[in-house]
């Protein structure tokens, strides 16, 4: 059965362009409190392979081992009524058929029980059902699945209040009592505190800046300032970033709303939270692709009257499998195992037209923006540049190995950990 991973951006169906107020509730108060949880979270950029035994694996551990029982989310894809194969269990795409696939796998991978919970924009008012919440409260563990995470905002919250359905307060409880919440795309997504992102693409967005709303144009970049459930406060989330080229665009809105750190998550890897929104949150990477930190403290944007917007002074971290992050303290802890790399080689760095992964060219390469990264970290050169796909301005992207800057390794020879890489992007 296929499941939507949100390649893109899924538009919500029938949804004109959709400009939220600015009036609503202030950030303190959006998705609930702010207080820190004893739980933790296991969020996936997307793509989760239903044989990915690590991820699963690590969510089921978490809720109980053999006595886990996960509750499923996925309130994030169409309603039965919007999708015409909902009669076809082998090419229905809908919020019950997904459920019920990711509870599949769940039981699967050793939980003892998984369950669909039976809300989407078909079943609204279930989110303040006193039986789903009972059935919320016999969980050990919840998945949210992927779509479009401004579903979720539709469902599970209520209205410009921005408050938290009956559901998901008993979500927020089972969290902060110490179970696992864990999403994939815009599941993930949705546990963004303030300035949410809704949707866009990296060049439009370096061009045309950031806006708040939600917007039928998916290339738009669009931001929700109350934002999401505000589960993870210590940066802003993003997701399908290296398949889908996001970094641009995860860099231009953490300028425009003051946001100094962006986790921006791979596929089929999922970044491990413990204790979130506290002083002892750390954060763990697990999976066969990785997480790129954006870390903008000395960042500055410029914009003349003629010139296009630019940036200086971003670093750009990467972590891989089993590497460590402390958010109170900005430190990385590369996994065991993992080495300094010394650049031997001199071979020149392939050049790069299209450092976004550009949805308008048919020839582009995922996960470009690290592959030049990664280049830079395994050779003598210090600095390299790469170009977007579009013109028009045409950005570059200055990557630049300053104090500061180390590459890890497993092999002594591909960069598998980046930190400290300065990363400029100016318009020519």
């Amino acid at each position: 059965m296929p499941v939507p991973t949100g390649a893109r951006r899924t538009a919500l169906t029938g949804c004109t362009v959709l400009v939220l107020a600015l009036t609503l509730a202030p950030a303190a108060q959006a998705g609930g409190a702010t207080t820190g949880s004893r739980g933790s979270l296991v969020l996936i950029g997307g793509g989760l392979k239903a044989d990915n035994t690590q991820v699963y694996g690590e969510i089921i551990k978490r809720a109980g081992g053999s006595k886990a029982r996960i509750g499923v989310l996925t309130a994030a894809s169409v309603p039965a009524s919007q999708d015409p194969d909902a009669g076809d269990p082998e090419k229905c795409s809908n919020s019950a058929c997904n459920g019920a696939y990711y509870a599949g796998l769940f039981k699967q991978h050793g939980a003892a029980d998984a369950q669909w919970i039976p809300i989407d924009l078909d079943h609204i008012t279930n989110a303040d059902s006193d039986d789903v919440v009972r059935q919320v409260n016999s969980m050990t563990g919840f998945f949210f699945g992927g779509g479009d995470q401004y579903r979720y905002v539709t469902t599970l919250l209520h209205g410009t209040a921005h408050t938290d359905s009956k559901v998901l307060a008993a979500i927020r409880a089972k969290l902060a009592a110490g179970s696992v919440v864990s999403g994939s795309s815009a599941g993930a997504q949705i546990t963004a505190g303030a300035d949410m992102v809704t949707g866009g693409d990296s060049y439009e967005g370096l061009r045309d800046g950031s806006s708040p709303g939600y917007f039928d144009d998916a290339s738009r970049l669009g931001y929700l300032p109350e934002g999401g459930f505000g589960f993870l406060r210590s940066g802003l989330i993003d997701t399908h970033t290296g398949t889908n080229g996001r970094e641009g665009r995860a860099l231009r809105l953490a300028a425009d709303t003051g946001h100094d750190r962006v986790y921006a998550l791979e596929e089929n890897t999922a970044l491990v939270v413990d204790d979130p929104n506290t002083p002892r949150e750390r954060l763990r990477v697990l999976g066969p692709q990785g997480v790129a930190i954006l870390d903008l403290r000395q960042a500055r944007t410029s914009k003349g009257p003629q010139a296009g917007w630019a940036l200086t002074g971003a670093r750009y971290n990467y972590l891989s499998n089993g590497d460590r992050y402390d958010p109170n303290r900005w430190q990385i802890r590369p996994a065991s195992g993992k080495r300094p790399l010394i650049p031997l080689s001199a071979s020149p760095i392939p050049a790069n037209s299209d450092v976004f992964h550009s949805p308008a060219n048919p020839a582009g390469v995922p996960y470009s923006f690290l592959n030049t990264a990664r280049a830079l970290a395994a050779v003598t050169q210090r600095t390299t540049t790469a170009d977007t796909f579009e013109s028009g301005p045409r950005f570059t992207v200055t990557f630049s190995k300053q104090p500061g800057f180390t590459a890890w390794t497993s092999d002594d020879a591909t960069a598998h950990t980046v930190t400290g890489l300065r990363i400029a992007v100016a318009p020519e």
